[in-house]
């Protein structure tokens, strides 16, 4: 056995040179910060400072200069991340992921994402132009002279970063206005309901806001089936599609006036709900150049600050939630599938052939199609070949997708660049009035002591005879349904100094009953908008910390108008008397250390699923659509209507009552949370199911790696607290915190060194860096970071020619 030391020997001297090798690459992976780089497209030179958290103050002699920094500190810090983006926004994810990835760039390639930016890039001229250059050289400056080792994403998945180009920032910018806007979704699901519900009762599965009847529109069930539309058309799309359009991506925002402030100057809040990602879609920057500066939030991809504060003002935004995506019924021709139906006869599709190109194996052929009204989304995959109405091989009629955010001529970089140097409310609101896609809720203050408000973005007219008004697909060989223009840019919702002395939103309607536009019909509940009224009107005046606790508030009026209902339960259950008893003093409050919370929440699920489920089936596109939305406000209805007709259960041959089902309900509730957590309550908390998880793409689907790559925390809240933390519904993990306040800012214009910012998990993409996570445990017990802190480490990007 005298073998065995050596082999033991040798084992270990591989072990340590392992190791070593792995501190070698890490060391290389992780960015320069300190010292002097040469660097290839400069001209002159960018010093960029980082402080202890990471965010770096970019300075340089020109703007474009600072923009160059930006783009090559994203590129160290989020390659990655940019990379990931890259790819969404030209379809080219089964390249790095495989066939799993195949469905959804065949949706995106049908979308037509990349060339939709192409076309933007275009159009773009002048001072928008040279910014996305400088920005776009700053990251290549990085990949090609400066990458001294890979990402580990890179490592495992065996990829290579590829240059950043101008339409990549278009691209990533369709794709946010995508996240943030999908009214295409409830068209699909309305026309799909619509095979066996009447209208009627659809508008009491997703009735509108409250206080408001129905939109006065055609029987949209009767046109379909004179039509003869089969309930799958569309159906393959709404499988493929990234995620969009989901309830709680929203945001909170308001702003105070000096009058209504311990200070005497405004202060402005802002918290966008977004998926919550790691590392954060944000990162935080300071941007300085003579006659520029400006700090917040940027997201790798953009040349600007997102959402922030200069030297004169602060702002930020929610969404608007507007109505600016119509679904067309394109009706084929019988004889020539090469053309379809319009108002004056037969044209011919726009074909585009596209490659998708998958790893390990071979590459996949797709002809994408686009109308009069824009691409075929039902070209996205086997829905085109399946048989939407007819024989598999001639399909009568396609789904078209017309939206603004595919526009050649969007304004996003020009606003958002003209934002960045605004000097006063005025400035900031012409600035915006050139953005078109996503439209949002701005609110904005200056040093001056002026706050307003404006919901910038492009909002299609509809004519007075469109009798669908998009709310469902429409034939797109009716005129009437076509887009009558837009409306005038000066003409959107705004608000400056109001005499109440304060400006919020939080996704709600935004207009008043004698606003004469349609914006849309589809307005997020009130809940969080009442919530923070009432708060702001609590006390005369404001400082930071009472606007924090507007922020940190789980009170959901949501689960106090649905708790009389729970509390007539009558559980059979052998948990059901304990539950009862914490429920007897839950007034809403959705703490994350407390039982309450979460019954209520797994009692609401079930309750959901029970009065819905049988009369939307049971496919993966209606339980895709259960994850966009909870349904609560159908809910609600159905509830204080005592409505048994869905109530009862159509698959049994009794007749439920809502009492019943809500016994029931409570029932199966508990029984899943004692299989969760065990048998006693006294030790079931909210925060133990509800944790925040910020998902890391792709490593959070691979169980071995997804410890090491994602973030959680504990957390209260629900989909309609101020403090916002949506959970789905579905899958394994049904009440993860999945979109949440990615970002926190409070911004006070009398003095700048008390704004304070924060987001979900840290600067760094990098896994093993310490900036990878750190600002996760301070983002859940919401505490915040000086926006304007200073730098500890310096790095100077020295200008070189590129034949030097």
């Amino acid at each position: 056995m005298a073998w065995m030391p050596r082999i033991a020997a040798a084992l270990l001297i591989l072990l340590v040179a392992v190791a070593g090798a792995v501190v070698v690459w890490w060391q290389r992976v992780m960015p320069a910060t300190e010292g002097r780089l040469e660097v290839v497209g400069l001209a002159g030179e960018v010093s960029i400072e980082r402080d202890a958290a990471g965010i770096p103050t970019v300075r340089g002699a020109s703007r474009d200069a600072v923009l160059f920094g930006l783009g090559f500190v994203h590129a160290q810090d989020r390659l990655w991340q940019i990379d990931n983006h890259r790819r969404i926004g030209a379809g080219r994810l089964a390249e790095a992921f495989g066939p799993a990835a195949v469905d959804n760039d065949k949706f995106l390639r049908a979308l037509g994402v990349r060339r939709a930016a192409a076309a933007q890039w275009a159009q773009m001229q002048g001072d928008a132009r040279a910014a996305v250059l400088a920005y776009t050289a700053g990251i290549n400056a990085f990949i090609a002279g400066h990458l001294r080792a890979r990402p580990p994403e890179f490592v495992i998945l065996g990829l290579q970063p590829e240059p950043w180009t101008p339409e990549d920032t278009l691209a990533w910018g369709i794709m946010m206005a995508w996240d943030l806007g999908a009214n295409w979704t409830n068209e699909l699901l309305r026309m799909r309901l619509a095979k066996t519900l009447p209208v009627a009762r659809i508008n009491e599965l997703l009735p509108p806001y409250p206080g408001e009847k129905p939109l006065a529109v055609r029987d949209y069930a009767a046109l379909y089936r004179e039509l003869k539309l089969s309930p799958d058309l569309g159906k393959q799309a709404l499988l493929d599609a990234p995620e969009s359009g989901i309830e709680g991506v929203g945001s909170n925002n308001w702003v105070v006036a000096g009058t209504h402030t311990v200070s005497g100057k405004p202060l402005l809040a802002n918290d966008p709900h977004l998926k919550l990602t790691a590392p954060a879609l944000w990162y935080f920057a300071r941007l300085e150049a003579p006659g520029f500066k400006v700090a917040g939030a940027t997201m790798p991809g953009f040349p600007f600050v997102v959402l922030g504060q200069n030297e004169r003002i602060a702002w930020g935004a929610t969404n608007t939630n507007p109505d600016v995506q119509d679904v067309y019924l394109e009706q084929i021709k019988a004889d020539d599938a090469s053309r379809y139906r319009t108002p004056d006869g037969w044209a011919a599709f726009q074909s585009f052939d596209e490659t998708i190109r998958v790893k390990g194996q071979a590459d996949v052929k797709l002809t994408v199609r686009a109308t009069r009204h824009g691409p075929v989304i039902s070209d996205s995959g086997a829905a085109v070949v399946a048989g939407l109405t007819g024989a598999a091989s001639g399909p009568a009629y396609a789904l078209a997708l017309r939206w603004t955010a595919l526009d050649a001529d969007a304004g996003g970089i020009e606003a958002g660049l003209a934002v960045n140097r605004a000097a006063s409310v005025a400035e900031f609101i012409a600035a915006v009035e050139r953005h078109v896609a996503p439209m949002q809720n701005m609110v904005v203050a200056d040093v001056d002591g002026h706050i307003g408000f404006i919901a910038a973005g492009r909002v299609p007219l509809r004519r007075a005879d469109n009798d669908l008004r998009g709310v469902a697909p429409a034939p797109g060989w009716d005129r009437r349904y076509d887009w009558a223009g837009f409306l005038d840019a000066g003409k959107t919702p705004r608000e400056i100094d109001p005499p109440r002395g304060w400006i919020a939103t939080a996704n709600h309607r935004i207009t008043s009953v004698d606003y004469p536009h349609y914006l849309t019909s589809e307005w997020a509940l009130p809940y969080r908008q009442q919530r923070i009224e009432a708060m702001l009107g609590a006390q005369p005046k404001h400082d930071k910390e009472s606007l924090r606790r507007i922020q940190a508030d789980v009170l959901s009026l949501a689960a106090r108008r649905l708790l009389p209902h729970l509390r007539k339960a009558a559980p059979t259950h052998a948990l059901g008397a304990a539950a009862m008893q914490k429920l007897s003093a839950f007034e809403g409050e959705m703490r994350a250390g407390e039982a309450a919370p979460l019954i209520f929440a797994a009692w609401a699920r079930e309750m959901t699923r029970a009065v819905f489920a049988d009369e939307m089936g049971g496919d993966e596109a209606y339980l895709r659509q259960v994850g966009r939305s909870d349904f609560r406000a159908g809910l609600e209805g159905v509830l204080e209507r005592n409505d048994v007709w869905w109530c009862d259960d159509k698959a049994t041959p009794a007749l439920e009552t809502c009492g019943q089902l809500a016994s029931r309900s409570l029932d199966r509730a508990l029984g899943e949370l004692q299989q969760r957590l065990g048998a006693d309550i006294a030790r079931w908390q909210w925060g133990t199911l509800h944790q925040a998880r910020s998902e890391h793409r792709p490593f959070s689907k691979v169980p071995q790696l997804a410890p090491w790559f994602e973030l959680r925390a504990a957390t209260g809240g629900d989909n309609y607290t101020v403090n916002v933390a949506r959970y789905h519904l579905k899958g394994d993990e049904p009440y993860l915190n999945e979109h949440a306040a990615s970002l926190r800012a409070i911004y006070d214009l009398g003095d700048a060194a008390k704004s304070g910012v924060m987001h979900s998990s840290g600067q760094s993409g990098l896994v093993l860096a310490p900036q990878y996570r750190d600002l996760a445990a301070p983002w859940a017990a919401l505490h915040d970071l000086s926006l304007w802190g200073k730098g500890e480490r310096k790095l100077i990007l020295q200008g070189r020619s590129a034949a030097k």
